[in-house]
C-alpha cells in the first residue's frame, strides 16, 4: 500500500476520516485516493447574470439586514406560555450557522414576564447589603470603568430538556438544542464594583435581581462573583439588545443561563442564598430516590453535530464534512470524537481555532457516506478530563421528566433516502 493510500484510509468504521489526514492527503480533489467531492461540477463558461448587468441598489439602510435569500435563517421554536405576555422562549438555529459567534439577532431568548422597555438614562444598579458603603451606578457611570471583552457561551439550564421524554422528538437541531448561543460580551468586571463597595466579612452570597415585571432573581456565590463575572453592556460589539438584557445584564461564564440575570438593577450581598423559586422549584435536579440536587450551576461538557442533523436532508452518496459545536462550563474543549456507526468506533475530529475557555468550539471531520443507513454521534472531553455521558448514564439516577442540565450524547439517524431523524444514542 502506498503512503498516499495509507493517509487516505478511514480511521473509523463506516467511512469516517480524520479531517487532518483529509487535508494533508488532498482528498478534496477528484481522484485522490479514489475519492472526489461529488458536490463539485465541471467549470462552465460564465455568462453575465442580471445582477452584474446593471448597477445595484443604493447604500444600505442605517442598520444593515441579511440578504433576502437568507430569510430562512431565523430563530426557531418560538413559544409563549398561554395567558402570559412574553413568558416563554425561542431558540438559535444551530444547523444554519457556522463559526462560533451567534449573531445577536439569532441569540436564544428565555423570558419570565416579557421584555421591559427600559430607558437607560433612568436605569441604575444598586449594590447593598453586607457592604461597607451601598453604591448606585448609572449606565453612563459604568461606561467610565475599565472593561473587558470575552467570548462565552450562554446556555439555558433547560436546554435539550425534551430529550428526557420516553420517545425522541422529531424536531430540528435548533429546536432540540438551540437554547444556547455564543457571543463576545463586553462589560465591567463585577469584582471592581464589589471591591469599591467593600464586602463585609459575613458577605458570602449575592442576590441578583432584574428589572423586569417578574423581578427575576438568583443567588450567586461570592467566589464566582469575584472570579470571571462581568456586568455586560455590549454584545458582539454593539449595545445589548432589549431581549438580551438592555441596558445591562449579569454574565456568569459557564453557569446556567438563568443566573446571568437580565435587566440587572440590584445586587444584595447576603450571608446565605435566598432560595428563590428559580433555584428550588426550577433549575434543580430531581433524583430517582426523591432527593433534589440544588445549586448545580456549571453547565456540563457537551457537543452536538449541527450538519448533517435533523431538519436537514442528505444529498447523493459521497464525501461530506461533518461539523458541529462543543462547549463546557468547566473550561476549554480538549477533544471531540465522532462515530458514524452508532458508537462502535470513533475518530478524533479537528478542532477549529481559536479554542477558548467556556466558549463554543467548532469541530469538523470528513465522512464518506456510502448511502446506507448510518448513525452519527459526537462526544466531547473538556480540559478537566470530563467526558460527555451517554443518555443511559445521564438518566440512570434521574427522576422521570427531570430535564435540567441535559448534556448527553446526541444521535442522528441517517436513512438511505437521506432523511435524518433524532434518535436516542
Amino acid at each position: 500500500m502506498s503512503r498516499q493510500s495509507e493517509r487516505s484510509a478511514p480511521v473509523a468504521e463506516n467511512g469516517l476520516f480524520d479531517r487532518r489526514q483529509f487535508l494533508k492527503a488532498g482528498l478534496g480533489t477528484a481522484g485522490a485516493g479514489g475519492i472526489g467531492l461529488l458536490s463539485a461540477t465541471p467549470a462552465l463558461s460564465q455568462t453575465r447574470q442580471t445582477w452584474n448587468r446593471f448597477p445595484g441598489r443604493g447604500l444600505s439602510e442605517a442598520y444593515g439586514s441579511p440578504s433576502r435569500y437568507e430569510s430562512d435563517v431565523a430563530r426557531v421554536g418560538i413559544s409563549a406560555q398561554k395567558g402570559t405576555n412574553g413568558s416563554g422562549g425561542c431558540r438559535t438555529p444551530l444547523e444554519l450557522l457556522h463559526g462560533i459567534i451567534t449573531p445577536s439577532g439569532l441569540h436564544f431568548e428565555r423570558h419570565h414576564s416579557g421584555i421591559p422597555d427600559i430607558d437607560p438614562a433612568k436605569h441604575q444598579l444598586l449594590i447593598h447589603g453586607h457592604v461597607k458603603q451601598p453604591l448606585t451606578f448609572s449606565v453612563e457611570a459604568l461606561n467610565r470603568y475599565p472593561m473587558v471583552s470575552r467570548i462565552y457561551f450562554l446556555e439555558c439550564g433547560g436546554n435539550s430538556g425534551v430529550m428526557v421524554a420516553p420517545e425522541p422528538a422529531q424536531k430540528t437541531c435548533g429546536e432540540l438544542h438551540g437554547l444556547v448561543s455564543n457571543s463576545e460580551w463586553t462589560g465591567v468586571p463585577l469584582k471592581l464594583l464589589l471591591e469599591e463597595a467593600g464586602i463585609e466579612p459575613q458577605g458570602k452570597w449575592l442576590i441578583a435581581e432584574g428589572a423586569d415585571a417578574a423581578l427575576m432573581s438568583r443567588s450567586i456565590p461570592l467566589e464566582k462573583a469575584m472570579d470571571d463575572t462581568i456586568i455586560a453592556l455590549y454584545q458582539n460589539g454593539e449595545r445589548l439588545r432589549p431581549e438580551n438584557g438592555y441596558p445591562m445584564r449579569l454574565l456568569l461564564p459557564g453557569w446556567e443561563g438563568n443566573m446571568s440575570v437580565k435587566w440587572l438593577h440590584r445586587i444584595k450581598v447576603t450571608d446565605q442564598p435566598a432560595m428563590t423559586k428559580d433555584e428550588t422549584s426550577r433549575y434543580s435536579d430531581l433524583q430517582s430516590d426523591g432527593s433534589t440536587l440544588l445549586f448545580t450551576y456549571p453547565m456540563g461538557v457537551r457537543s452536538v453535530i449541527t450538519n448533517p442533523s435533523a431538519g436537514l436532508t442528505m444529498g447523493a452518496p459521497g464525501l461530506y464534512q461533518i461539523s458541529g459545536l462543543a462547549w463546557s462550563g468547566a473550561g476549554k474543549i480538549r477533544q471531540v470524537e465522532i462515530s458514524a456507526d452508532g458508537g462502535k468506533s470513533w475518530a478524533e475530529a479537528d478542532l477549529e481555532v481559536p479554542v477558548l475557555t467556556k466558549s463554543f468550539t467548532r469541530f469538523n471531520t470528513a465522512w464518506q457516506w456510502d448511502g446506507s443507513p448510518s448513525t452519527l454521534m459526537s462526544r466531547a472531553v473538556d480540559e478537566t478530563g470530563a467526558m460527555q455521558p451517554t443518555r443511559q448514564v445521564l438518566m440512570a439516577n434521574r427522576a422521570p421528566g427531570s430535564g435540567y442540565h441535559y448534556n448527553a450524547i446526541v444521535g442522528w439517524r441517517i436513512e438511505n433516502n437521506g432523511e435524518i431523524r433524532n434518535i436516542y444514542a
